[in-house]
């Protein structure tokens, strides 16, 4: 059965029942981000491949990031529906989805083999990195079905409030990813060292598993939700309806990433040592991100269900307390930064890479200062979009991405290499909050139609 969280009282207990699958999924899942950096900087040992892993970090981003453009409608559209008890409504949703995402999957990986090279030559990495880069791509393009049906199926489970399903998928996914990764970086039995390779072969190996384990349990049934034959063929009325949501979500997810592709290649502009140094640093800040994002995702659903429930009240109160809970915590995991960033950057690190870690150290301490602003902008974003309002997140993302973070790291960069970019990462943050609270407060997401 769906989770619907309008017949449970009060809000504390359904948050926390939403919150912590989605905190131990993201916990894992920044392990092995911490994992491929750290094979990167001690088995490998060399800056290009420090270098590469980061851009492919993005890289993974924004390929899985494109099926925002059908998770955004997903996840707003089931969560209504399962909010409103209809049922039958959110399952066709959901195969449409699957539909939907098939098409950008198609599409993504014939551009993608079309402009691998020339996108790794824009990143404006060194030349060895950039071969790296290059063959990461070729690995992971065929298996873009399968990180569809793990994205889709995600989104649509998540709106149904079935987050501990979620949980457990991509349990089994990061911990193939690690697995694998060390085992064909390192070698071990009958397989030697694969180095580089092996990390692009553990990923892909990892959505593989992913994608299957979610087909096979919307082909069962879960959360009120499962795929029917006859709900896969393409309804426009559906279709519309998702895309209406889910362009202005997947438009602000692929410029955010877009953004922060172009806000990566003026860093990795400077040479090895400081893409490098923004990589690790960028990999231990994504542990502050993990109570925003499971406190987001939390909001995205408690707003969407509610909502639907026609209980705005409940939804207002529910996102304000995931609010304070996720800044109290993002507030600790700054003191850490502060204090701790020499410490955490020599765990990823050769000892000879002094000059990496002192300079990543540098770059946490700034990052300390974003807590803040950054945990009120990720859940309030959150709630937005989990009530359909897609379109002023887009907005705010532009303004800021375009406006503010991109030209002020263009002008502080020559002057304080990437120090200064990462000075400009928190400025546009702590304006870009600004701008979703005063969103949020004025009330229109409450009445938006989905």
């Amino acid at each position: 059965m769906p989770i619907s969280l309008a017949h449970s009282p009060g809000t504390f207990r359904p948050m926390l029942r939403l919150v912590f699958p989605v905190l131990a999924e993201q916990l894992l899942h920044a392990l092995v981000m911490l994992v491929d950096v750290w094979l990167a900087g001690n088995i490998l040992k060399e800056a290009p491949e420090l270098a590469a892993i980061g851009l492919m970090a993005y890289t993974m981003w924004f390929l899985t990031g494109m099926f925002d453009f059908v998770n955004s409608g997903a996840t707003a559209l089931t969560a209504r529906f399962v909010g409103a008890g209809n049922l039958r409504r959110a399952q066709q949703i959901t195969c449409q989805a699957v539909v939907l995402g098939g098409l950008v999957a198609v599409g993504a990986m014939v551009i993608g083999y079309l402009t691998a090279r020339p996108f790794v030559t824009a990143m404006r990495l060194q030349p060895d990195a950039a071969d790296l880069a290059v063959r990461y791509i070729h690995i992971i393009l065929p298996v873009l079905p399968a990180i569809m049906l793990q994205r889709v199926g995600i989104a649509c489970l998540r709106g149904a409030g079935d987050m501990v399903t979620v949980f457990w998928v991509m349990s089994v996914v990061n911990l193939v990813n690690i697995g694998v990764s060390c085992w064909l970086v390192i070698g071990g039995g009958p397989v030697s060292p694969m180095g580089w390779d092996g990390i692009a072969l553990g990923t892909a190996a990892a959505h593989v598993t992913g994608g299957l384990l979610v087909l096979g349990t919307l082909l069962r049934g879960r959360g009120g939700l499962r795929l029917y034959g006859r709900w896969l063929r393409p309804d426009r009325k559906q279709i519309g309806r998702l895309l209406r949501i889910g362009i202005p979500g997947g438009t602000d997810t692929v410029s955010i990433i877009a953004c922060h592709m172009g806000f990566v290649a003026i860093i990795n502009a400077l040479g090895n040592e400081a893409a490098a140094a923004h990589n690790v640093a960028i990999r231990l800040e994504s542990l502050a991100f993990l109570p925003g994002a499971a406190f987001s995702l939390a909001a995205t659903t408690m707003a969407g269900q509610y909502l639907g429930a026609g209980d705005s009240r409940r939804a207002d109160r529910g996102v304000m307390l995931a609010c304070a809970t996720a800044c109290g915590i993002m507030l600790t995991v700054g003191l850490l930064f502060f204090f701790g960033g020499r410490w955490l950057a020599d765990i990823f690190l050769d000892p000879q890479q002094t000059a990496i870690a002192q300079q990543a150290a540098s770059l946490l301490r700034i990052a300390s200062y974003a807590m803040l602003p950054l945990a009120l902008h990720m859940v309030l974003s959150g709630a937005l979009r989990g009530a359909g309002d897609t379109r002023w997140p887009l907005l705010f993302t532009l303004v800021g991405m375009l406006g503010i973070r991109i030209p002020i790291a263009c002008l502080l960069t020559p002057w304080y290499g990437v120090a200064g970019a990462w000075w400009a990462m928190l400025i546009d943050i702590s304006l870009r909050c600004l701008m979703v609270v005063y969103r949020f407060r004025h009330g229109g997401w409450k009445r938006t139609v989905v």
